[in-house]
């Protein structure tokens, strides 16, 4: 029988190393490379640039004189939170790119507790599906109905902070619908270090 008294034991081979240190290099492992996410982010940023080109030009065939028609859509912290300051800078946003800004809508966003795993970083940001919210429901009916040419956000983690939801609601406006997503703080690209 072997007694094991201490508690530094050596996954990889090294006296030195405890078991703490195995799992943090362990974790680092895990984690997407820099050039993954900004590879990632530059290929959202290009698909939701290519759907407004498409917006505009179709636009421009048909009626060069006529704006793109967008909604504005907020997704607030808590029940008690107002969109009215999102607003704001949504409609400032709208003016300086000449957009016209039709009806606005909200949600309130809501944790996903089932997805939550304590210790990690799952569950931060995970909210529902953009797809299961009223206003973000209302967008996409409007735009379906060809009242508007595309939605105008503060940011993408307004839609969603999965990278693939995020991608699957551009594709879907853009390619379903021939709409696009306007945001006022771009998606974010890792600068150098």
């Amino acid at each position: 029988m072997i007694a094991v008294s201490s508690p530094r034991i050596s996954l990889m081979g090294s006296p030195d190393r405890t078991d703490t240190d195995t799992v943090r290099t362990q974790e680092r492992r895990r984690e997407p490379a820099p050039l993954e996410r900004s590879a990632r982010s530059g290929e959202l940023v290009r698909l939701r640039q290519q759907f407004r080109r498409e917006a505009t030009e179709r636009r421009d065939r048909q009626s060069g004189e006529r704006r793109l028609r967008v909604l504005a859509y907020s997704l607030v912290t808590s029940r008690s939170a107002t969109p009215d300051e999102d607003w704001n800078t949504l409609q400032a946003e709208a003016e300086q790119r000449g957009y016209t800004m039709g009806a606005r809508f909200h949600d309130v966003a809501v944790p996903v507790t089932t997805t939550y795993l304590p210790g990690s970083g799952a569950g931060r940001g995970v909210y529902t599906s953009p797809w299961k919210r009223p206003g973000w429901g209302e967008v996409e009916r409007l735009i379906r109905g060809g009242f508007a040419d595309g939605v105008i956000v503060l940011d993408r983690h307004n839609i969603s902070s999965d990278d693939d939801e995020y991608r699957a609601v551009i594709k879907e406006l853009g390619e379903r619908y021939q709409a696009f997503i306007h945001l006022v703080i771009p998606e974010k690209l890792p600068g150098p270090t």
